[in-house]
């Protein structure tokens, strides 16, 4: 006689046939998991699943900027009959003890991209009133650096970080002195600007109260 079909002991056979049924549901859950960890439904065969899309924050003013720290890119250099440098201060007239910031954007006016040396080293502002100049980024620049960037056709960058004219008059043997404040209440400067030798067509006047 088949212990399996009468199975044997002290309880009614019942009792053993419900412990069996549960054990092969037990059984079959197991199965059950495993194929489906294996088979993986929802997934297309061969490919990994793609992650959900995000939307991405636009691009800020700042990512066109002229960098900061060296760069590369390549290209044909720029002609500079193609190129139109302008000269940008934050105000055109400065409040007393307020100091200006100077800027410079750089515009390939041509039809094809080419590139141009446009860092640090190669920038020059220029502070004027009347015949006279009263200042010169490059009389007391430290941490120059090149940094060559890829113009579009049609399109301007701009300087990322201003520079700030502490309105005194420079001079390269006073870099570490204290220097005297320019003439203001009223009084009229021109910004001029150059990057890589090309200078700007025109010049922006500011007041200084």
């Amino acid at each position: 006689m088949s212990t399996f079909k009468h199975p044997v002991g002290p309880q009614p056979s019942r009792v053993y046939w419900r412990r069996r049924l549960v054990l092969l549901i037990a059984l079959v859950a197991v199965v059950v998991v495993i194929v489906l960890i294996v088979v993986r439904p929802g997934s297309s065969r061969g490919e990994t699943p793609k992650p959900a899309t995000t939307t991405s924050a636009k691009p800020t003013a700042a990512a066109t900027s002229i960098p900061t720290s060296s760069a590369t890119a390549s290209g044909q250099e720029c002609d500079p009959s193609s190129i139109t440098v302008g000269a940008v201060t934050d105000a055109s007239t400065y409040a007393a003890g307020q100091l200006p910031q100077l800027s410079v954007s750089i515009t390939n006016t041509g039809t094809t991209a080419c590139t141009i040396d446009a860092g640090t080293a190669q920038q020059v502002f220029t502070i004027t009133s009347g015949s006279e100049v009263y200042w010169k980024s490059t009389d007391c620049q430290t941490e120059k650096v090149d940094a060559k960037v890829l113009l579009k056709p049609g399109k301007t960058i701009s300087s990322q970080t201003p520079i700030t004219w502490d309105r005194t008059r420079s001079d390269p043997a006073t870099c570490q002195a204290k220097r005297a404040q320019v003439p203001a209440g009223g009084a009229s400067y021109h910004l001029t600007t150059s990057v890589d030798g090309i200078p700007s067509k025109e010049t922006k006047q500011f007041i200084l109260n």
